[in-house]
């Protein structure tokens, strides 16, 4: 169902001129920019998340970037480097991609770990420091990046630190058989992309995301968010659960999506909807399969009880 929000309905009206995506994983890519995270989405080639990243860009009237990630790719090529202006007789630092309000970070794990990890302080800290000096990066600040399965050739896995850093990671998906008729009729004549154009300005998000932080969670929510977490590092299969911060992350992105669903109040749905998203990619199984961490949580998801409304 589209948003209540008038705001959030042209938004989502906007993308889907381009993109055909699963409307609850549409609703929690739109609650992570609310709640000022990031996303990471992770599937297979083809299925469409560049085209989800793109179409959320051109949708929102900001700044935009797009990094490539290929091996070879250095930190300095995402963050900015110091260059020598010859008729200033000085060093001037030239901003790199990621100086933008919204930042597509394509094929993430292709990157090499050292450039990788260049992203943590702009992700967790909204600012790069480089040739010692700090610089913070304009606000609104989104990153939506993809990556393919680590099983596949070229791919260098994120480390836990990296993930944690995403406030929800998806797999989009195949589409069913009418929704890949409808991806054929789109692509037919012209790039559905021509079709998307500014909804929504920076004023917007921000206000947007003020909104969400003003939802409010009463206590029992927020004890039954701390027992979903607690289970997961009680799993006997578990070798690290879900961090405190992973309890914040869920909160977060439980109040954005009650906002987008028009109410001013979190309930256990919301909670239950987000947490499969949140909750996964932070813990880590003893096998290190991400299978069993999905079965982890859906574990605690069915026995730990759920507070009464």
């Amino acid at each position: 169902m589209p948003p209540h929000n008038d705001t959030l309905r042209r938004l989502w009206k906007m993308m889907q001129r381009a993109v055909v995506v699963d409307p609850a994983k549409l609703e929690l890519i739109l609650a992570a920019m609310l709640a000022r995270g990031h996303v990471l989405l992770e599937d297979v080639p083809g299925i469409g998340k560049t085209l989800a990243a793109k179409a959320l860009a051109r949708s929102v009237d900001a700044g935009f970037k797009r990094i490539q990630c290929t091996p070879d790719l250095l930190p300095s090529d995402i963050t900015g480097s110091a260059v020598y202006n010859q008729r200033e007789q000085q060093f001037e630092f030239v901003p790199g991609p990621i100086f933008a309000n919204i930042v597509l970070v394509d094929e993430i794990n292709r990157a090499s770990p050292r450039t990788q990890s260049s992203l943590l302080e702009s992700m967790a800290e909204g600012q790069v420091t480089t040739d010692g000096f700090t610089r913070v990066l304009e606000r609104p600040f989104f990153i939506i990046a993809t990556q393919n399965p680590i099983e596949m050739a070229g791919t260098f896995p994120l480390p836990e630190a990296q993930l944690d850093r995403f406030l929800v990671m998806l797999s989009l998906g195949y589409p069913s058989f009418e929704d890949e008729v409808s991806i054929l009729e789109r692509e037919e004549h012209s790039d559905p992309l021509d079709l998307v154009r500014p909804a929504i300005h920076l004023d917007d998000i921000t206000a947007l995301q003020e909104a969400a932080r003003a939802v409010s969670i009463v206590r029992p929510l927020k004890e039954y968010i701390v027992h979903l977490i607690m289970a997961t590092r009680a799993h006997p299969d578990a070798l690290v659960g879900v961090s405190p911060r992973g309890g914040v992350a869920l909160q977060m992105c439980a109040q954005s999506l009650a906002l987008i669903r028009g109410r001013d109040f979190v309930t256990p749905d919301d909670v239950k909807s987000a947490a499969p998203a949140v909750m996964t990619h932070r813990l880590l199984s003893r096998d290190r399969r991400a299978e069993t961490a999905r079965e982890i949580v859906q574990q605690a998801l069915d026995e730990v009880a759920v507070p009464l409304e």
